[in-house]
């Protein structure tokens, strides 16, 4: 799955409406659910593997990676 930064938008107004609707506001909290949306934004990226890496067979992989995050 691409990165969705029109997601990852409307769930950082959704976090600041709530928490700007409340008395009581904490900063923690707020971090805390930011941080998680970032995360799971971050985690949701595809790898475009071009070319680049080279393994012996069972050994450890070498290499300049090629590709792009999307």
């Amino acid at each position: 799955m691409a990165l969705n930064k029109t997601a990852l938008k409307t769930e950082i107004v959704g976090i600041m409406t709530d928490m700007l609707q409340r008395e009581n506001t904490s900063i923690e909290e707020f971090a805390t659910r930011l941080s998680d949306a970032i995360d799971d934004y971050v985690k949701e990226a595809d790898i475009i593997y071009t070319t680049g890496l080279t393994s012996a067979t069972g050994g450890a992989v070498t290499g300049t990676f090629e590709g792009n995050l999307e």
